[in-house]
């Protein structure tokens, strides 16, 4: 038996076998979950993508931007799984024009893109799920640490902060229905979403050698580990909590 045996799980942002997202859904189904997937774009892809999991996973087509996508999936869902026990939010995007060192000249609607699809989509994910979620369950978004500023990093690193701030009072008003809510945040990942970042080898280059327990940008099964364990019941009473997986960087700077 694996610790998310019999649970049910939706698993946001999968692209590419690169993505966090399809690794933390490979590993959720090795710990006996049953898993349905979400993508955007390129949905063809994200299909076959699915295939290559453990078990094949149905996927169904979400715009988080979208209020009738919004509105229809925990229907969509439902038509897969009888509830929801865990949702996985592996979602964040921004133009290019704000980051790689643009912060100065980016225009509010290319800032307003980036907050409300990396920050405010986990309000609007989680409150579409919250009706197949009747017995509670847990929510695990992916963070990169916004503690501070990062290099090229720019509106991207402030909508961290507002996901952070965001998982936070998420926590605050569904505890009472038994909903938790947690962040991993983790170290530069080589991943599609990484790619389109302006300079990202600033952080990949250094952070290997930065981190106490060292860190392989390559790869992301201790990131998928933590939002597994997050999203089983070995966590029962944290909420609005940061996991650091980044190799130990934040501790140390």
């Amino acid at each position: 038996m694996g610790i998310l045996d019999g649970k049910r799980i939706l698993v946001t942002g999968v692209l590419t076998d690169a993505s966090i997202g399809f690794h933390i859904a490979r590993m959720a189904q090795q710990e006996g979950a049953t898993v349905v997937l979400t993508g955007f774009g390129r949905m063809s892809l994200v299909e076959r993508i699915a295939k290559r999991l453990p078990e094949p996973a149905p996927v169904i087509e979400l715009d988080v931007t979208d209020d009738e996508h919004l509105a229809g999936l925990a229907d969509k869902v439902s038509a897969h799984v009888d509830g929801l026990d865990g949702v996985a939010h592996s979602i964040a995007f921004a133009p290019q024009t704000a980051m790689g060192g643009n912060f100065m000249n980016t225009p509010w609607g290319d800032v307003a893109t980036a907050v409300q699809i990396s920050a405010y989509s986990l309000k609007s994910l989680t409150a579409a799920c919250l009706p197949l979620m009747k017995s509670g369950g847990s929510v695990v978004g992916l963070d990169f640490d916004a503690g501070q500023a990062w290099p090229v990093y720019d509106w991207m690193g402030v909508a961290k902060a507002g996901l952070e701030s965001t998982s936070r009072y998420l926590a605050k008003y569904l505890g009472p229905d038994n909903v938790r809510v947690n962040l991993v945040a983790a170290g530069p990942l080589k991943t599609m979403a990484a790619k389109s970042i302006p300079g990202f080898e600033e952080f990949t280059d250094v952070w290997p050698e930065r981190a106490p327990l060292g860190w392989d940008v390559a790869d992301p099964e201790p990131t998928a580990k933590a939002c597994v364990a997050l999203l089983s019941d070995w966590f029962p009473a944290t909420t609005g909590e940061i996991v650091h997986v980044d190799g130990g960087v934040h501790a140390v700077g």
